[in-house]
């Protein structure tokens, strides 16, 4: 039924402010808000005190037969305009719609980087629940994603779930020591993904962004640098040195 993530949104409550740190981040330049790598794009919303991730939006071949399906799969949703919204009830209080497929936007042009400096694609997007098993049944039996990998590390002191999404990965957090409760899930974090990890730690540096040092990733063969400004508060890392999905 979902065919890729389509767009994220992330609100502010220093818009300009935000949408330049962005265009610092991602190394591209925004226009009326909105910029874009290869497999996402990125809209930065006014928000009077709130600067966080917010919302998910994918595509679908068909809004008509996604809601049916919806329905099928007891997941309420409604029809707004271009968009179908599954009820925040349904989805545990993370704002998802759904669009129809259209023609793949160009990516944001870059500015003064290098493309092997810049950030090209999202590599995953982080959601936090209290509990897993009831994300499983959302995001795979209801959404339809394709659930790769379920993992339990003692040293990472969470259960991870990982549902591939197009080239790029829905990442479900779940912190084992907390137990499993009804509580909502949480929008939380991004991954972006560079060509040259340590070209663009140096080019985020230069342009004044906190960052960490690259440092040896989880998966075998990648590397990874936590990114501490320029976020908009949202938990961010660059990873490099891995193929697409």
């Amino acid at each position: 039924m979902i065919d890729a993530l389509h767009q994220l949104t992330v609100r502010a409550s220093f818009l300009d402010g935000a949408v330049g740190a962005y265009e610092t981040l991602l190394g591209r330049q925004a226009e009326s808000g909105r910029l874009r790598v290869g497999n996402v794009g990125v809209t930065i919303e006014d928000h009077a005190s709130t600067a966080q991730l917010s919302s998910m939006v994918f595509v679908t071949v068909s809004l008509d037969k996604a809601q049916r399906l919806l329905e099928r799969r007891a997941m309420p949703s409604e029809r707004i305009g271009d968009r179908l919204l599954p009820s925040m009830q349904a989805t545990h209080q993370v704002p998802i719609a759904l669009i129809e497929r259209a023609a793949t936007p160009e990516p944001s042009p870059l500015l003064k980087s290098s493309e092997a400096a810049s950030i090209t694609a999202l590599d995953h997007v982080v959601i936090r629940t209290p509990n897993p098993e009831r994300a499983i049944a959302l995001y795979a039996g209801r959404l339809g994603l394709d659930l790769r990998l379920d993992r339990s590390n003692p040293d990472w002191g969470s259960r991870l779930l990982f549902f591939r999404c197009g080239d790029l990965v829905v990442e479900i957090a779940h912190d084992v020591k907390t137990g499993v409760s009804e509580g909502p899930d949480q929008l939380w974090g991004l991954s972006w993904r560079t060509p040259d990890v340590g070209r663009c730690n140096e080019r985020l540096k230069k342009a004044g962004v906190e960052v960490s040092e690259p440092r040896n990733g989880r998966r075998p063969g990648s590397q990874v640098f936590s990114v501490l400004s320029h976020t908009a508060n949202v938990p961010t890392i660059v990873i490099g040195g891995i193929g697409r999905w």
